[in-house]
């Protein structure tokens, strides 16, 4: 495993193993993005209630997104719900399509961790996509009294944490010596194991070196492992963690 690269004492950052694995030549380039939302559709877009929320305990923030996954035997879509507190992904389904109920058996999948009928309290973030705006996915959401809110803008950083993990799933289980999959199966069977080793014994430095699976039994502040530097140059502001 990657963490037995390392002693008990030191843990490199994302960022830091990633300088690691590109001086030694170990990381291949990334394919050229895909597009997996399309915003362009008839349902009603739902306004964004997540800026400036900070959540201070497990299940009061999901953030839902889709990737592709490339294969041997063509293009998978990896549709991940992850809890914004504690980072854990508790919902996924790899299909071959984009269809929204695929979608919807990730939603499902992150409702029935929860052991709860009501889910009352819970805001529900992701982007315009036609899967999250589409009638079963909304009813979905209100069966359960889960709040519904949706990006302003395309952009990342109006979904930045369901992008890191997106992120975090390509470049340490996927682009590492270019790695591809197979077939769906094989992908599917991979992942899995990389999600349990993501939730179960991966340390973030985001909620202090922790693994997600930790954190979410926790409430209060959770203490990042780096500090954040802010940067002005012609008018625009930049944000480095250090």
């Amino acid at each position: 495993m990657l963490c037995d690269m390392f002693s008990k004492d030191w843990m490199p950052g994302r960022d830091a193993f990633l300088k690691i694995l590109s001086k030694n030549m170990l990381l291949g380039s990334p394919p050229k993005p895909r597009h997996t939302t399309n915003s362009n559709h008839r349902y009603h877009k739902w306004k964004n209630l997540v800026k400036g929320f900070m959540p201070t305990g497990p299940n009061q923030l999901w953030v839902s997104d889709i990737t592709y996954i490339d294969t041997d035997n063509g293009i998978s879509y990896l549709h991940l719900v992850t809890d914004a507190y504690s980072h854990k992904i508790t919902g996924w389904r790899l299909a071959a399509s984009l269809a929204a109920v695929f979608t919807l058996e990730a939603l499902r999948m992150a409702i029935t961790q929860t052991g709860k009928d009501d889910l009352e309290g819970i805001i529900h973030h992701s982007d315009r996509g036609v899967q999250y705006c589409c009638d079963m996915y909304i009813e979905e959401l209100q069966k359960y009294n889960i709040l519904i809110s949706m990006t302003e803008d395309y952009k990342p950083t109006d979904n930045a944490i369901a992008e890191r993990v997106n992120c975090t799933i390509k470049t340490e289980r996927i682009y590492v010596q270019d790695h591809r999959f197979k077939d769906i199966k094989d992908a599917t069977e991979q992942i899995r194991s990389f999600i349990d080793f993501y939730n179960n014994k991966r340390p973030h430095m985001s909620i202090g070196m922790q693994t997600p699976a930790m954190a979410h039994q926790q409430e209060g502040k959770q203490n990042k492992c780096w500090k954040t530097k802010v940067y002005r140059k012609n008018g625009d502001e930049f944000q480095i963690n250090i």
